[in-house]
């Protein structure tokens, strides 16, 4: 039975990937850091642990096979107290380090499409564009880039590197709920009268680890790999929820140039209420950075596919229902 072990285990890829692997016969073992919700009661082994504590990784490392590494910070706001950078960037030189010293043969990191540099913004994202090394870029951007130049560094002490490159993710098992489920849930609640222009590629959780257990077995050592879904706006995404839920789709869509003379009152408002803030200058570029992106090379090489966005939204909401959480 081949071993391994996954940071980031409870976050919303780490819950999908997890369950994958049990069912595929492997021996896991979960890294926790705070919030196991997403692996209680499955059949492998946790360590409460974090990328910022060597020691943990290298309980959780001990005769593994393959190391998945998805713990990451995910934000759409400035990242000010720097522990975005100490997490997604020294996180991941504290991985490959007790990789290399627990004899670790292959290391999957999970990486972000916004590590690639958006421009020319016409012009299709294979994984021959250039890294997102741009001026101004979201901090979030630059540390995944950061992350990726860490764990490409293993190659060199006889670590295989695999870098995989999600979209925005979608999909079941999203129990924190993720920025994307919480939207899903107000449309269905009827909370959203308006989203604003612009769309992103939307994945499955699912097929993500499909694409990352693909990356283990088939991947090879320094490539990276875009796995990629449905391109659609925010606009039309509701419409497809609304659809499923049977209720009322948002009326508009704000033009970005309105989003952006707003963003002064909604962090006032988030200021005062204690509320995460609906959109920030960074949430405004995403939506309008990164629209056209391949994932042939995942196809080819991983056997990697996406399966139909709808399906996607209504796998979901039925995991938000039987959860309890809609």
């Amino acid at each position: 039975m081949t071993r391994v072990a996954i940071t980031g285990a409870s976050g919303h890829v780490g819950a999908n990937l997890v369950r994958l692997l049990i069912e595929r016969g492997y021996d896991v073992c979960a890294v926790v850091h705070g919030d196991s919700r997403g692996v209680e009661g499955l059949a492998c082994r946790q360590v409460s642990g974090s990328v910022l504590d060597p020691l943990s990784l290298c309980e959780a490392f001990k005769s593994a096979e393959y190391v998945f590494h998805l713990a990451a910070i995910i934000t759409l706001t400035r990242d000010r107290s720097g522990m975005v950078w100490r997490t997604n960037v020294e996180g991941t030189k504290n991985v490959v380090d007790a990789c290399v010293a627990c004899g670790v043969r292959k290391l999957i990191q999970c990486s972000s499409i916004h590590a690639f540099s958006a421009y020319p913004l016409e012009e299709l994202i294979t994984e021959s564009r250039a890294l997102a090394t741009e001026p101004n870029l979201p901090d979030y951007d630059r540390s995944k880039v950061g992350g990726e130049l860490e764990a490409l560094k293993g190659i060199e002490r006889g670590l295989e590197v695999v870098i995989i490159n999600p979209t925005a993710v979608v999909g079941p098992n999203d129990f924190k709920p993720s920025r994307m489920g919480k939207f899903l849930l107000e449309v269905k609640a009827g909370k959203m009268p308006a989203v604003v222009e612009g769309g992103f590629n939307w994945v499955d959780a699912r097929d993500v680890s499909l694409g990352a257990e693909a990356a283990a077995r088939l991947g090879k050592s320094g490539g990276r790999y875009l796995l990629a879904g449905t391109q659609k706006s925010l606009l039309d995404l509701s419409r497809i929820a609304c659809e499923i839920t049977g209720t009322t789709p948002p009326r508009f869509a704000s033009p970005i140039w309105m989003a952006h003379m707003a963003l002064p009152f909604g962090a006032l408002v988030s200021a005062i209420t204690g509320k995460e803030q609906k959109f920030t200058s960074d949430s405004l570029r995403a939506v309008t950075h990164h629209q056209k992106i391949s994932h042939e090379k995942a196809s080819r090489e991983l056997g990697y596919a996406a399966r139909p966005l709808q399906e996607t939204i209504s796998d979901t909401y039925k995991w938000f229902v039987d959860a309890g959480y809609a």
